[in-house]
């Protein structure tokens, strides 16, 4: 069997690997906009498809699994964006190559193959490959790893197997939960014959971890306490660009085959000088960036991403944001320029990720349409800020851009701060983020200020795995389509900071309840939430005002108006409904309205958003050109049309495969 040597040979032939040698399973990857996790903005890691095999939640028709995941780091507690040009690694989208085992083999198997699969298929030298284990911590309880330890030494030299820490080599999913000891695998790029054993886990750039395994075997309890998992687990990660770059014997990830089309895609629009890949050249810096944020852009908006003003989508923003930036003010391109290099992305990544390929018209046209509203702004932004540098300078001794101007750079011309900082850091500069803060807090006090209330109530992450903790499982929401009077069980009660046992009437006093089942529809996608409340027995009853969803739980958000509730009590949910038929009319509205829309001007209308209420409907979306008068009438009339007809709706569930088409 040849050695593979191009990028989409390596991945592939990681794949076939364990699918034909151990009867793996492969598992396709999963969106990098996660649908299901709430703590996560982006999918960013292989196991966060299979976090709830892990918890014990979930079950897979199979015990064996490989893939390659798509994956972004930027924002959230895994950023890598700030990073991204400066050096040769860092990356907001990278691929991550893994094989698991959900309760069948475990550590001989994991680490025997691994050391088969990267010197025997991928020729790699295993005098130059270091593993490490974990070695204990009495303190918490854990013993050493030494079987980890014992079958790295009959694969390697006893000096290239090493022990490790509880910071290197001992994975936790959270503060509870699913853990156990990992064995990293490391590379030095030199080689030599010289030993690198004092160099793993030390920041040297020539010798770096490839691929870890993580072998899941206890379970983290609210006391921290460890307990032994009914079944134990494997969780494996391997980047792939890392892993090419090894494979390819190139210094920088940035000199491999994923990445040279790119640069290419790059040279010929903008009519830079081609990249070099020196570490401290401004042009090819932009080149890494640009080259990264439209394979992260690209993907992200594949799989359903929009960018907007909050949450993931305005990390897209200041994603698109800054590679626009590079491009104009670094290598010199006028006019839009990153649609241009979306078929380059393709061109790489289809074959690994076909749905790329029907989508690139859709997600050329997303990223030229934000473009161009950014390049309306651009040059006053990068005007506004030599200004206020010029200022700061002149003034002597002060190295520091004020917050007031960093602040009138996003408000006027749509600049993020980190972009703000990065040009501050160009001119030797830092910004002062503090006051920078101070003043976006209060522009968004005024902006909540002058805009409609909610019930003010905040459900953390903590409180979500509190829930976790108490085994209260999650809500069963299967009723929220037809909103029938469902008898339901009081499992929580939040105060906004801890969790009750009761509440009793209180009207200033908001709380959030969580039930075991529940007939109400939570806000999302743009629909309001139900109304309605929760009635005991002549015992108390629960005014409910909102609905919201946290993880996979259900919070009913309101106050206690009568008597007193308490938990494990059970009584009646019912939804107001009056509220729920204006509302689900306004939703079967928002359908007619796409639907008249795409007559009147064409398929290339996109959604954007939408709101539904009780009262009103607002549907956004992208076209073109703006309608004339008559094509909005032609809506009108198609929409009213569509409403007489009163078509009969019902509700089925089908296979993904099949509602896929």
């Amino acid at each position: 069997m040849p050695r593979p040597t191009t990028a989409a040979e390596i991945r592939q032939t990681f794949i076939d690997f364990f699918v034909e040698k151990a009867g793996h399973t492969f598992a396709p990857s999963s969106p990098v906009v996660p649908h299901d996790d709430p703590t996560l903005l982006f999918t960013n890691a292989g196991m966060n498809q299979f976090k709830d095999v892990f918890l014990g939640r979930g079950k897979r028709d199979y015990t064996r699994a490989v893939n390659t995941q798509k994956c972004i780091r930027a924002g959230g507690k895994h950023n890598d964006l700030e990073d991204v040009g400066k050096d040769t690694y860092h990356h907001t989208f990278f691929e991550m190559l893994g094989n698991w085992s959900f309760g069948d083999y475990f550590k001989q198997e994991s680490i025997r193959w691994g050391f088969e699969l990267l010197t025997k298929v991928y020729g790699l030298d295993p005098n130059r490959l270091y593993a490490t284990w974990f070695e204990g911590n009495p303190a918490a309880g854990l013993e050493p790893d030494l079987e980890a330890k014992a079958l790295w030494e009959s694969l390697l030299a006893k000096d290239h197997v090493i022990p490790g820490n509880m910071k290197d080599n001992f994975w936790e999913m959270g503060e509870t939960g699913p853990c156990g000891p990992c064995t990293e695998i490391h590379y030095d790029r030199i080689g030599g014959g010289r030993n690198a054993a004092h160099l793993v886990n030390s920041g040297d750039p020539d010798v770096l971890e490839i691929w870890n395994h993580v072998f899941i075997q206890f379970n983290r309890e609210p006391d921290r306490s460890l307990k032994p998992l009914p079944a134990k687990h494997v969780d494996t990660g391997m980047g792939l660009e890392r892993l090419v770059s090894v494979i390819q014997d190139k210094r920088s990830n940035y000199d491999t085959d994923l990445w040279t089309p790119i640069f290419e895609a790059i040279r010929l629009r903008t009519g830079a000088p081609a990249y070099t890949g020196k570490l401290d050249d401004h042009a090819d810096i932009a080149y890494r960036v640009i080259a990264d944020h439209i394979r992260c852009l690209t993907m992200a908006l594949t799989d359903g991403a929009t960018p907007s003003n909050e949450g993931r989508g305005y990390v897209l923003r200041r994603i698109l944001r800054r590679a626009v930036r590079h491009g104009h003010q670094t290598l010199g391109v006028r006019g839009a320029f990153l649609k241009d290099l979306v078929p380059a992305v393709v061109a790489s990544l289809g074959g690994a990720f076909p749905e790329l390929t029907p989508a690139a018209k859709r997600v050329a046209q997303l990223i030229d349409d934000e473009e161009v509203q950014f390049g309306k702004t651009l040059e006053r932004g990068l005007a506004l800020f030599s200004e206020a540098a010029a200022r700061v300078k002149k003034a002597g001794g002060n190295t520091v851009f004020p917050a007031e101007d960093a602040f009138r750079l996003h408000d006027s011309s749509g600049f993020p701060i980190d972009l703000t900082q990065v040009m501050a850091e160009e001119a030797g500069m830092t910004v002062d983020v503090a006051g920078y803060e101070v003043l976006m807090d209060s522009a968004r006090e005024r902006s909540r200020s002058v805009g409609t209330t909610d019930t003010g109530m905040h459900f953390p992450p903590d409180a979500i795995a509190k829930l976790e903790e108490l085994t209260i499982k999650p809500t069963d929401d299967h009723g929220k389509f037809a909103g029938k009077p469902t008898a339901a069980t009081l499992m929580a009660i939040w105060n906004g900071k801890n969790f009750d046992d009761s509440a009793d009437a209180d009207s200033s006093r908001v709380i959030a309840c969580v039930f075991d089942r529940t007939p109400m529809y939570a806000e999302m996608g743009g629909q309001v939430a139900d109304h309605g409340g929760f009635h005991l027995d002549g015992a108390g009853s629960f005014a409910i005002e909102d609905v919201q969803r946290a993880g996979q739980y259900v919070l009913h958000i309101g106050r206690v108006n009568h008597g007193r509730i308490k938990c494990s009590a059970h009584g009646q949910l019912m939804i107001t409904r009056e509220r729920r038929e204006s509302i689900r009319a306004n939703h079967s509205a928002t359908h007619a309205m796409n639907l008249a829309l795409r007559a009147v001007a064409g398929d290339e209308v996109e959604q954007k958003g939408s709101l539904v209420d009780g009262d009103k409907l607002r549907f956004d979306y992208a076209a073109k050109n703006a309608l004339s008068l008559e094509q909005i009438k032609e809506v009108e009339r198609r929409v009213n049309a569509s409403i007489k007809a009163n078509h009969v709706v019902d509700a089925r569930e089908v296979p993904l495969a099949a509602a896929r088409g």
